[in-house]
């Protein structure tokens, strides 16, 4: 599992033109399968998405195609890990 942080580079206002873009790009990626949950910061700085694929070379490339990077909107920290322990309600992201 991937743990992706966005930092917002520029002024909320210049990321609020590019947001409906951005939604449909999660929109798609959460259709594909790639992402499973994602949101925003607070304070509102950038955001966080959850991914289960199955490579960082994969990621990274799905990660080219977001209107936020194209626009150089915002960086982008991937971490990897893997759950061990979750809530019941969790159990199915366990690796």
């Amino acid at each position: 599992m991937f743990i992706i942080s966005l930092t917002y580079l520029v002024p909320l206002e210049e990321v609020d033109k590019h947001l409906a873009d951005h939604v449909d790009y999660l929109k798609e990626q959460y259709t594909l399968g790639n992402f499973i949950v994602s949101g925003r910061k607070v304070p509102r700085s950038g955001g966080i998405i959850f991914s289960k694929m199955d490579s960082l070379e994969k990621l990274q490339a799905v990660l080219e195609k977001d209107p936020f990077k194209i626009a150089n909107l915002a960086t982008y920290e991937i971490q990897e890990f893997i759950p061990t322990m979750t809530s019941v309600e969790f159990e199915n992201l366990k690796e």
